[in-house]
């Protein structure tokens, strides 16, 4: 490993949230494209068996994280909050969310049978989905989305990765059949 990949991966140890290309060329005096490089380099260099994290890449930017294979053994002690066992309604909900955003709590609920106050509280509390507009219509109601969080924890670079849903699947998620 040389050099300027130490520089990124000390970068990157010590920021708490993921960075982009233009920050890290920003704080390690690189070009953009020798960032770029050298975090293909890294990203190889952690891909091995002998490392227990790995370079990972999110909409927001690059972080390591432990390699999934570990999760299992240090969930008990560093899975609370972050990555602790999320309820079925809270999983249902999540899931209603991530297809169907902007969604108002209500849709939400025609779609469950339920009321999902406490996990729509819940889920906000743990970062996975926040406000992020108002439905133009009387009353004005909160539309939720996910989160870079939620996109985190399920290891997907953007939502558009989500799994595809089949036709019938597709009309119980959407209130009117279309996405």
């Amino acid at each position: 490993m040389n050099t300027n990949c130490a520089l990124i991966e000390a970068v990157l140890s010590l920021e708490a949230e993921p960075i982009d290309e233009e920050n890290l060329s920003r704080l390690t005096g690189l070009d953009r494209e020798e960032v770029i490089a050298n975090l293909d380099i890294l990203r190889d260099h952690y891909n091995s068996e002998t490392h227990g994290i790995e370079l990972l890449k999110f909409p927001n930017g690059w972080t390591f994280a432990p390699k999934d294979s570990l999760w299992g053994i240090l969930r008990a002690h560093y899975g609370k909050g972050g990555r602790g066992a999320l309820s079925r309604a809270a999983l249902e909900t999540l899931s209603i969310i991530a297809y169907s955003q902007p969604i108002a709590r209500s849709e939400i609920e025609n779609i469950r049978g339920v009321g999902v106050d406490g996990v729509i509280r819940a889920l906000t509390d743990r970062d996975l989905i926040k406000e992020i507009g108002r439905k133009e219509t009387p009353g004005r109601a909160i539309l939720y989305g996910t989160t870079r969080k939620f996109l985190k924890r399920f290891n997907l670079k953007s939502i558009a990765e989500l799994p595809k849903l089949d036709e019938i699947e597709n009309k119980k998620f959407f209130v009117d059949g279309d996405p």
